[in-house]
């Protein structure tokens, strides 16, 4: 006796998922990566304007779309759409450095060791304590890496600052500052000590120029702690200066 032939039953796109063709009719848009997708066609899914994204990740999308298109386009990534609420925009783009940031903490484990970086230090001037503690202190560099991205991750997930993703207090948005501060740090130390990393991780991602653009953009940091000379506009350089930093 043969297996009999179950029919599948067919694929409904939810009214979320339609969007409208040039013709007029409507063509299903899926924002997944199947299983058995190809590297090279890993998140290729097609572009959408944003006032055509109608999920509450509308942000989110549209800055990761500019990034997987063009890395390099600074000014393009960083350009709020019109009438968008800012603080939500600021927000949206910390979360993305915080993301991206793994993947340059995940390099520097490869030299970043606690026996031989046993500060988070960047210049022999700047020396970072670690505010994951009870009471800020010394970490070895890879620890207060994790800690840091840690500590970031807990904030802008937290229910009580950021309890939506539309809409954003301004007395939460007043917290990013700290974070941009001590996210930083990380960009710091892998430039002045693990050079090799840095470079190659900024030459695919332009990660710490986006990060240095965006922070001098909105007012988010002083210029004095940007010390990793990368070009600001032109062939202005941010100049490092000497000091000591706290958490």
């Amino acid at each position: 006796m043969g297996l009999e032939q179950i029919e599948k039953p067919p694929t409904v796109s939810t009214p979320e998922n339609m969007k409208m063709a040039a013709d007029g009719s409507q063509v299903s848009l899926t924002r997944r990566n199947k299983p058995g997708t190809k590297a090279k066609d890993y998140c290729r899914w097609p572009d959408e304007p944003f006032e055509e994204m109608d999920s509450t990740l509308a942000v989110q999308q549209y800055i990761q779309q500019l990034i997987k298109n063009d890395p390099s386009n600074i000014d393009l990534i960083l350009t709020n759409p019109e009438t968008h609420d800012e603080g939500v925009w600021k927000y949206e783009h910390l979360r993305q450095f915080c993301m991206e940031l793994n993947g340059l903490a995940v390099r520097l484990q490869s030299q970043c060791f606690p026996a031989t970086c046993t500060q988070m230090t960047a210049t022999e001037q700047w020396i970072f304590l670690c505010a994951a503690h009870k009471t800020p202190k010394e970490c070895p560099a890879i620890d207060y890496t994790r800690h840091t991205l840690d500590g970031a991750a807990c904030l802008l997930n937290s229910y009580k600052y950021f309890p939506s993703r539309v809409v954003i207090k301004e007395s939460s948005v007043a917290k990013l500052g700290s974070v941009c501060r001590r996210v930083y740090r990380i960009f710091s130390h892998a430039y002045f000590h693990h050079r090799a990393i840095f470079d190659e991780f900024e030459t695919k991602t332009f990660l710490c120029l986006r990060f240095t653009r965006f922070v001098l953009k909105y007012a988010l940091m002083s210029t004095e702690n940007l010390i990793v000379p990368i070009p600001k506009s032109g062939d202005d350089s941010i100049i490092a200066t000497s000091g000591e930093s706290e958490a």
